[in-house]
């Protein structure tokens, strides 16, 4: 086998563990606090144990796993608190992103790019009264976010909301699923949209600390969802796996 081949074959496998070792965490396949056998994960995700040992430190850079004294790596568990300030975080990092945007002039290509999302945003939205396609508004959502951090012409921003955005819940896209299609999030979405087209506005007319505000408060609707999904836990909480992760119960009341 070539080199380059065997390059191409490396770096498969470990996109493969990474991502198959993420999913697990947070959608419920391993427990908080359990030990993480390399063995029977690479079996599970069929990697060899090489890849996955580079799974686990970058998982424990993001803050999903943490090292044992024992030795060996178990998924962390979250504090209610984490995730808030997480979420509070990714809304510090990605107004700043807006500001600079706004405030240094985007790249004219980036952002017709961003015009273009929120476009399509507006039409998903509109075609879904009484289906909405999830998948397709969880995918252009996360590109404007993706777009958003590009525009701030900084590499050192765009890679910290990269990682704060892996956290459980502090995501963007964390409620955008057809298994919790509820009115609540319903208009959380709308007012989502609202808040795309008026930070697009701000950039474009180089209004710095407008754009800053309003993708901070845009980030706020994680947690409002969050907050929705405690006090309604025995409905919600069999459709999301990750809730497992924090170490407090739903609230019933």
């Amino acid at each position: 086998m070539s080199e380059k081949n065997e390059n191409s074959r490396s770096k498969q496998q470990s996109n493969k563990a990474l991502l198959g070792l993420r999913d697990l965490v947070l959608n419920g396949g391993v427990e908080p606090g359990e030990r993480l056998s390399e063995v029977a994960l690479a079996q599970k995700l069929d990697v060899s144990r090489t890849p996955l040992r580079t799974a686990l430190q970058k998982l424990e850079l993001e803050g999903l796993v943490e090292l044992i004294p024992s030795g060996g790596y178990a998924v962390r568990r979250f504090t209610l608190q984490d995730v808030m300030d997480s979420i509070e975080l990714r809304g510090v990092l990605e107004g700043t992103a807006a500001r600079l945007a706004a405030e240094r002039g985007a790249e004219s290509e980036r952002l017709t790019t961003l015009r273009a999302i929120v476009g399509d945003l507006e039409k998903i939205l509109a075609d879904g009264a009484e289906a909405l396609n999830f998948e397709a508004y969880e995918e252009k959502n996360e590109v404007f976010h993706e777009t958003l951090a590009e525009l701030s012409g900084s590499e050192i921003i765009k890679r910290e909301i990269a990682r704060v955005t892996s956290l459980p819940f502090a995501s963007p896209s964390a409620f955008i699923d057809r298994q919790v299609d509820v009115p609540e999030f319903r208009k959380s979405l709308s007012l989502g949209q609202a808040q795309h087209k008026a930070i697009l506005s701000a950039i474009e007319n180089r209004e710095g600390a407008r754009a800053e505000a309003l993708a901070r408060e845009h980030a706020r609707l994680a947690r409002q969802n969050l907050e929705y999904v405690l006090q309604n836990g025995a409905t919600l909480k069999m459709q999301l796996a990750s809730l497992t992760l924090l170490s407090v119960e739903p609230r019933t009341d």
